[in-house]
């Protein structure tokens, strides 16, 4: 086992601190005015899909031309067969 580390530095106390529901963010004076940026409309979630605004619509409408492509409009031109 490793002995006292010189620097006075303790890993296991940094990640008690950095963790969102440590002692230290509690006694935070101001925590409670950071809250805002992770809940309602600025949570992780909605942040997320908000980066491609219109991808789900545009997925839906592509996948439905492909679909109607395939089955209605067959082309009647056999290109390479019979061209020996």
């Amino acid at each position: 086992m490793a002995g006292p580390n010189p620097t006075g530095f303790d890993i296991n106390e940094f990640k008690a601190a950095a963790s969102p529901r440590s002692v230290w963010a509690k006694k935070d004076p101001w925590a409670r005015h950071e809250t805002w940026r992770y809940t309602g409309p600025f949570s992780r979630f909605n942040r997320f899909k908000r980066i491609f605004p219109g991808l789900g619509i545009a997925s839906v409408a592509f996948t439905g031309y492909c679909v109607y492509e395939a089955m209605f409009m067959k082309s009647d031109h056999h290109h390479g067969e019979g061209h020996h």
